[in-house]
């Protein structure tokens, strides 16, 4: 894919920054707490080698696929403290725009006509430029205002080498280095790809804004922008242009001026909805991706990471949520233990106790506390110092809050976030049960019903018939068959010896009172034969079960 200059290019990028990170504090600390579990109450106020706006700025210089990583590192509380996590979460891309005569060239290619066939209007200069790529403003021949992202040239060639290099430093790290095993960085890596693809496939963010903007259609105050088809492909999407600001450039007057509780309150059902009942959710809500329009609605502008989650996770997330908002901290450490990985060294009765103490104490919070999302990121990071592994989709879900709950603080900051979150769930809960009452919901189990129906009276007639002849078999894998079978066999060969030991202990007592010219040691030979090999067997078997025993080695 790329020659061997450009490789060693890349390698001596990437090992330049990680000397720098690898010897700071910020590292060590970090593996302090992935290793040992163990953050002393020093390091809170602990002032690192490098300031976050240093890391910033150095995975800009990086490039394209680094801030990328940085992003999703955000997402991370396990791996960095909360200062670092807040300046990557805000890391901005902003770069140089590519010239427009490259722009057009894209265009004109991707479309097959030429843009003044395509489109009214184009604005040469980009409303925003990224890494990835950078967004006109534009009108179709129908008049209608459309937002074009065009895809950089030769962006998808840098980043898949970009992420090559990665993989094969991130595999040699974690086959050799302990720490890397610990921060599971291949599956970090792993999933940064993965996202990296979709982001460069603009198909796959035209069907997600499709998607959502269909789940999300009985949300009046909400506007997810349409894609339009046929001016689309990998690398170009034309959408609906949505009018509107940053949420954050939000004016204290327009706030005071306008009672925004009934939008707060709409956008937290619609993220719910997405959640715990659609499975599909935009995965980062950012104030970046948020905008505000000039008659109070919100946007969401950008679909290029968006979350799934399974049937079985969205029912484990509606309990977590509901003992969230009813502040039941027990509930809360049971629902994730449930969901997570655990092994010998898992800590489960600090780990509820931990928990339990952290939602008492939170009982109370408002919008303005930013509570929630930072709830869920406490958990992760108490989770990794008690050996227990949470799903990837936890902290997914504590970003997305934690996103969610910056916007509804800057709207609403005395919204009570808990309650509207238990007041929704039980809504979306009921609506979903109504849903899965629909006569379609039951062809699948009536199909079912019909096969089992049909196979029952043929699979009943042969186990009568089993029964009947004495052929029914019981197969059962929970043991290991062969070994209680030699267990058993060894038991038996044990008590057989030792009866044998025990004759010959009796009958050469016996012997002891027949005379005999043969003697040994001043008593009849046979005798004392009898009884030597009695007491050599005795000393034999007695050292096989002491020493050699399988069961007692292991204890020692």
């Amino acid at each position: 894919m790329s020659n061997t200059p450009d490789k060693i290019r890349r390698y001596y990028k990437f090992i330049r920054f990680m000397l720098k990170y690898w010897n700071s504090d910020l590292f060590r600390k970090t593996s302090s707490v992935a290793i040992n579990g163990n953050i002393s109450e020093d390091d809170e106020e602990h002032q690192f080698d490098q300031t976050p706006e240093e890391l910033v700025e150095d995975l800009k210089a990086m490039g394209p696929t680094y801030i990328k990583l940085g992003q999703l590192l955000s997402t991370r509380p396990d791996l960095l403290p909360d200062e670092y996590l807040n300046a990557l979460a805000n890391l901005q891309d902003n770069v140089s725009p590519v010239p427009f005569n490259e722009v057009q060239s894209i265009i004109e290619k991707e479309l097959g006509t030429k843009i003044s066939k395509a489109f009214n209007s184009f604005e040469e200069k980009p409303l925003a430029s990224a890494s990835i790529g950078q967004v006109h403003r534009a009108e179709l021949r129908s008049g209608k205002p459309v937002a074009v992202k065009v895809q950089r040239p030769g962006i998808t060639k840098q980043f898949l080498e970009d992420l090559d290099t990665l993989d094969e430093l991130t595999a040699m790290a974690v086959r050799h280095l302990e720490t890397a095993k610990t921060y599971a960085i291949d599956e970090v890596f792993a999933e940064l790809r993965r996202i990296l693809l979709n982001e460069l496939d603009y198909k796959k963010e035209a069907q997600n804004l499709k998607r959502l903007k269909r789940n999300l259609a009985q949300y009046d105050h909400l506007i997810i922008p349409a894609p339009v088809d046929d001016y689309s492909s990998s690398r170009v999407l034309t959408m609906e242009f949505v009018s509107g600001k940053k949420i954050t450039s939000l004016s204290p007057l327009r706030q005071m001026e306008n009672d925004f509780s009934e939008l707060v309150e709409e956008l937290v059902e619609a993220y719910l909805q997405q959640i715990i009942n659609d499975g599909f959710a935009h995965a980062d809500p950012h104030p970046g991706n948020i905008k505000f329009t000039d008659d109070n609605q919100i946007a969401l502008i950008d679909l290029g990471m968006v979350a799934r989650f399974s049937p079985q996770l969205q029912e484990n997330l509606i309990e977590l949520l509901l003992a969230i908002s009813q502040s039941n901290g027990e509930k809360t450490a049971q629902t994730l233990l449930k969901m997570s990985e655990l092994d010998e060294q898992s800590e489960k009765k600090r780990f509820t106790k931990t928990v339990t103490d952290v939602i008492m104490e939170s009982e109370n919070s408002l919008a303005k506390d930013l509570q929630t999302g930072r709830i869920l990121i406490q958990l992760n990071r108490l989770a990794l110092t008690t050996h227990i592994k949470l799903p990837v989709e936890i902290n997914i879900l504590g970003k997305i809050l934690l996103n969610l709950d910056q916007i509804v603080a800057l709207l609403d900051p005395e919204f009570d976030l808990r309650r509207a979150i238990k007041r929704n769930v039980h809504e979306i809960m009921r609506k979903k049960m109504l849903a899965e009452l629909k006569p379609e919901n039951f062809f699948g189990t009536l199909i079912e019903s019909k096969h089992f129906l049909e196979q029952m009276p043929g699979r009943m007639n042969r186990i009568t018939e089993n029964l009947a002849n004495n052929e029914f078999k019981l197969k059962i894998d929970a043991i290991d068959e062969k070994r209680v079978t030699d267990g058993f066999q060894k038991v038996a060969n044990r008590i057989t010896l030792g009866l044998i030991i025990a004759a010959m202990i009796v009958g050469a007592s016996m012997l002891m009172q027949v005379p005999s010219d043969f003697q040994i040691f001043g008593y009849p030979g046979l005798a004392m034969i009898f009884f030597l090999l009695a007491a050599a067997g005795a000393i034999i078997l007695s050292y096989v079960i002491v020493f050699r025993d399988e069961n007692l080695t292991n204890k020692k």
